[in-house]
């Protein structure tokens, strides 16, 4: 492969690491390995996990991608890292990790989001300044939570980094943000592209947390290049790049080819995504829809719901099924599952902001209370969740034409089918299921076009090789449209009939 140009793109998200090797002489990804992570959590809403499991994952990655036959080590010209966002890294003068990174799913700051919401003056006032809320999950209130909390870890903290960032600085040595993920920080001014000064002084008003800040970059620019001790670890040119990177829905988009307006891409992971890219800020005053900058110059309205995968994985691993055989029950079970619904809110929930919320099954009786039906309705939930989602996206002007769908529910042609029906709208999946690192490949490769070859467009590279797999296209049935609407709107009545009790669970 000598003469070739490699890029590796690295996603690091909250159950594990990916990675794929991208040729852009041969237009196409070349190799990809994966790693699991561990989680540390309690009932109490607490997620963490230790960054150097990060570390550990990202070396075992990128040292069995580089193994494989046919990949030349001398051809790879930069790295780029997507990341779970949110994430709060807190580093000490050395450098060294002060404590777990508590994480996106991490609600058990919730209280600490309210106290700093009323410093500032209330939610309206928050957005005013920074586009965004103060979310359940966010980094600013883990800070807060430090704070209070642990006084002798926030005092030996000199700086706090975003899960992708601390990768760069692994990489690196540089301690480094871009505009994408630190806009999920909520205390970053999404209009300005700039910290915020008064969400620090809520937190705290000595001025401190303005001093742990790391530089902010444009997301063509590279962090830097990889540090000696990595060339040499992994066999790499000592002049390899580092992209600036970004958070995993914004390297998503890239690897979705969401670079443009009219495109909108959502994640049946984990957690449930819908975002599209836009060329000017877009603020919803009422602050369900995150007001994300983009990783590719522009912006990023996006809406996040908690629970997709979790939901269905909770019950699949309840009823002792097999992947297979979770979906072929599922798909045995009549549409609406006999009356049965989902509120998923098994780890609260962000959108609408229910963080203390758990879940409901409603409409259970000793006709329809069937693993076929569980099973549908942990599918029905998750996608009624997202499908409010999308109408805080729609509500803002956003329409989408096509879906781009990705995670690891994209991979059942039952659920494909659930989103085309509840969304009326035409499904397809790109061909590389991995759109994180896909994605974080393709800024790299931006990147040192305009570090070494004088500039290109993002648009031009995603065009070119981001591919949609044809045989996954699904069209809206309107019958089951119709059918899926009047589900919605008793979903709708659900959760708004229960909000009072789940605002309250503690």
């Amino acid at each position: 492969m000598s003469g070739d140009q490699l890029f590796i793109g690295i996603d690091s998200g909250t159950q594990g690491t990916k990675g794929v090797v991208l040729s852009r002489k041969e237009g196409e990804i070349l190799t990809t390995a994966n790693a699991a992570h561990r989680i540390i959590e309690n009932n109490q809403g607490r997620r963490e996990q230790a960054p150097q499991w990060w570390i550990e994952a990202c070396t075992a990655v990128m040292g069995e991608m580089l193994r494989k036959s046919g990949i030349s080590r001398i051809d790879v010209r930069a790295i780029g890292i997507s990341g779970q966002q949110h994430g709060m890294v807190p580093l000490d003068g050395k450098g060294e990790v002060i404590r777990p990174a508590k994480l996106w799913c991490d609600t058990e700051t919730a209280f600490q989001c309210e106290e700093i919401t009323n410093k500032i003056g209330g939610v309206d006032q928050v957005i005013r300044l920074i586009g965004n809320t103060i979310a359940a999950g966010f980094t600013a209130s883990k800070i807060l939570w430090m704070k209070q909390h642990e006084p002798k870890n926030y005092d030996q903290m000199a700086m706090v980094l975003l899960p992708h960032d601390y990768i760069n600085f692994w990489l690196t040595g540089e301690k480094k943000s871009e505009f994408g993920d630190a806009s999920g920080t909520a205390y970053f001014d999404i209009k300005n592209r700039t910290w915020s000064t008064p969400i620090f002084q809520a937190i705290d008003a000595s001025g401190k947390l303005s001093t742990c800040l790391p530089e902010l970059i444009p997301s063509n620019a590279p962090v830097g290049t990889i540090k000696p001790d990595i060339a040499e670890q992994f066999q790499l040119p000592p002049d390899v790049l580092v992209s600036s990177g970004g958070g995993d829905n914004m390297m998503a988009a890239i690897g979705t080819g969401n670079v443009t307006p009219g495109i909108v891409t959502a994640s049946l992971g984990t957690s449930g995504t819908i975002y599209s890219y836009a060329d000017h800020p877009v603020v919803d005053p009422n602050g369900e829809l995150a007001a994300f900058c983009s990783s590719s110059g522009g912006w990023l309205p996006l809406v996040c719901t908690m629970n997709v995968t979790v939901s269905t994985e909770l019950t699949r691993d309840l009823l002792e099924l097999s992947l297979n055989d979770f979906n072929k029950i599922a798909s045995g079970a009549l549409l609406g599952s006999e009356g049965i619904l989902l509120l998923p809110y098994f780890n609260g929930e962000r959108t609408p902001p229910l963080p203390n919320a758990t879940a409901t099954f409603f409409g259970l009786t000793s006709a329809n209370y069937t693993p076929a039906n569980l099973s549908r309705a942990s599918m029905e939930g998750a996608t009624l969740s997202l499908r409010y989602g999308m109408d805080v996206l729609k509500q803002q002007g956003i329409t989408p034409t096509e879906i781009r769908l990705v995670g690891g529910g994209a991979r059942s042609s039952l659920w494909r089918q659930m989103v085309a029906d509840i969304f009326d709208c035409a499904v397809v999946c790109p061909v590389s299921s991995e759109a994180g690192a896909m994605g974080a490949a393709l800024q790299a490769m931006w990147c040192y076009l305009e570090q070494k070859e004088g500039g290109g467009s993002l648009q031009t590279i995603t065009d070119h090789f981001v591919s949609l797999d044809e045989s996954t296209r699904t069209q809206p049935e309107m019958s089951s449209v119709s059918q899926y609407a009047d589900i919605y709107q008793h979903y709708l009545q659900l959760s708004n009939l229960l909000k009072p009790m789940l605002e309250g669970v503690s």
